[in-house]
């Protein structure tokens, strides 16, 4: 088969040639895009990150694609229904993250509660001054967890660890694990109103974009902080940055963005052709960044070598089973 590999890094070329020595393959350390096809055109497999982004106009340009395997848990990247049209197979990587990204919204909330950006940046400028840098403690705040599956679970054990009171939203309860984890589930208003910090751990879907906006942050403490580790249309950017400085919440600590892929790819985001509502969250995460309560990280939550060796070996196993007939980690 061709087998296509984009936003590939060097060291997992050797593992996937020896795991694939009878295909032909192409790599590229690139994003697939719609003018970034060519030669490519003729793959019956794509595996892809979370940058390519998957439309009508991309699988246009890639009519023999029979498979395509994301090397990411999310895959709002891909057009599933075009892909459903075309008789597409698309698989994911369900579980490579489950501590990664969990430990990442801890480093983020310890980075809020312990001032740890601003003390070190003070201290590299030679001042060991303590004014301005007291923090808080984690033990008995309650941390509310929007969605209890893999990650979120991890985040609750971690949180225990800590001595917090952990309370829960999911749209699909899991009693057995409210028992065994020691916290409780609660309507999404009563998280929000109660919460010390909150944290979010589910998928972005039609159900919910924009699930954390306007209304929902009004009902949060004013010393409250959100942690988005997630998708960023989870959370409404505009009403983000007015709740920010309007001082509505305390703080943030954000690995994700609204349309962070006009930020994070190199481009220049005003010569882009986006539109006004896009070009507006755009700048409005450029006022994030600014703000001294707001910590971002680049999407990186992902980001450790063991996670990445877990996606890889996943991956290939998608790959080999689909080769085979048979379905692994099939979204659809």
């Amino acid at each position: 088969m061709n087998i296509g590999f984009f936003e590939l890094e060097p060291w997992e070329k050797e593992i996937l040639q020896k795991s694939f020595p009878k295909d032909n393959l192409f790599f590229s350390s690139k994003k697939i895009a719609e003018g970034r096809v060519g030669k490519q055109a003729n793959l019956d497999i794509a595996v892809v990150f979370v940058k390519s982004q998957f439309n009508k106009k991309v699988l246009d340009k890639l009519p023999k694609i029979k498979m395509l395997a994301t090397m990411s848990t999310g895959y709002d990247h891909i057009d599933l229904e075009e892909c459903k049209k075309r008789k597409i197979t698309v698989c994911n990587v369900p579980a490579y993250g489950i501590n990664t990204v969990a430990e990442q919204a801890f480093a983020l909330i310890l980075c809020l509660s312990r001032k740890i950006i601003a003390a070190a940046n003070q201290t590299s400028k030679g001042t060991f001054r303590q004014k301005g840098l007291r923090g808080f403690d984690l033990k008995d705040k309650v941390i509310g967890v929007i969605g209890t599956g893999n990650i979120g679970k991890h985040v609750i054990k971690i949180a225990n660890g800590f001595g917090m009171k952990v309370i829960a939203f999911d749209a699909f309860k899991n009693d057995k694990l409210q028992k065994e984890f020691n916290f409780k589930y609660v309507p999404l208003n009563t998280l929000l109103k109660t919460c010390d910090i909150l944290t979010i751990h589910i998928p972005e879907n039609k159900d919910t974009h924009h699930l954390i906006n306007k209304e929902k942050l009004a009902l949060m403490k004013k010393t409250a902080y959100l942690i988005n580790t997630s998708r960023g249309g989870i959370v409404d950017t505009d009403a983000l940055t007015k709740a920010l400085q309007k001082k509505r919440i305390a703080g943030a600590g954000l690995d994700v963005l609204e349309e962070e892929k006009d930020m994070f790819n190199g481009d220049n985001v005003v010569a882009k052709d986006i539109g006004k509502e896009e070009m507006r969250t755009v700048l409005e995460n450029h006022i994030l960044l600014e703000m001294p309560n707001v910590i971002v990280t680049p999407h990186n939550a992902f980001n450790t070598q063991e996670a990445m060796e877990r996606i890889l070996d996943t991956t290939i196993k998608n790959i080999k089973g689909f080769k085979k007939g048979r379905k692994i980690n099939v979204i659809q």
